[in-house]
């Protein structure tokens, strides 16, 4: 008999490609496709073509309707964001509401999953409020945010190189911790 291999998604970026706190969640879907997760990833791009959340229009785009299905069907995710004055980004956040459509789901929101929080900011204190509102909004949708949260501050750090490698060893370790945490947790989960 076979498993099913996990899905853990990814959303978050800016419409900058190849963002900070895009390539850091490339870097925890990557530690997780390493230990066997299918992966997806929602950036930027993708994100800024979903159009504003109503609440009272129920008509969806089909890129919205395959982001939603996307995480209906997710084991874990992974979310990051900067931290613009000390708040998650319009963009990451519309796409977060845009999930109201799993209000009614069997597994509504982000009930019983894993869920790996970043946030790059240009500053310390952008970043850990950010974090803190980040692991807010995953309890209010029903989700755990893994203990390892992924905070940077784009002014002082540079964690990647030119060509995009991670190069800083105490960031890459916090990616595979919470990877590890992820994929922990979405296994767990699944025996239970």
């Amino acid at each position: 008999m076979s498993v099913r291999r996990k899905r853990i998604v990814g959303i978050g970026g800016t419409l900058r490609a190849g963002s900070s706190s895009e390539r850091l969640v490339r870097a925890v879907l990557s530690a997780c496709a390493d230990a066997g997760a299918e992966t997806t990833l929602f950036d930027g791009a993708a994100l800024a073509r979903f159009g504003h959340f109503n609440v009272e229009d129920t008509a969806c785009t089909d890129e919205q309707r395959a982001f939603v299905e996307s995480v209906r069907a997710a084991d874990g995710l992974v979310l990051g964001t900067p931290g613009y004055h000390g708040g998650v980004s319009g963009l990451v956040k519309n796409a977060i509401d845009l999930l109201e459509d799993l209000r009614g789901d069997t597994r509504p929101y982000f009930e019983g999953r894993p869920v790996g929080l970043i946030v790059s900011a240009a500053g310390w204190q952008a970043g850990g409020v950010t974090l803190s509102a980040l692991r807010g909004i995953v309890h209010a949708m029903r989700g755990w945010p893994t203990p390892i949260g992924i905070a940077i501050n784009s002014v002082e750090q540079r964690p990647f190189d030119a060509n995009g490698d991670l190069v800083d060893a105490g960031i890459d370790s916090a990616v595979s911790a919470q990877a590890r945490q992820i994929m922990t947790f979405a296994l767990e989960a699944h025996a239970a």
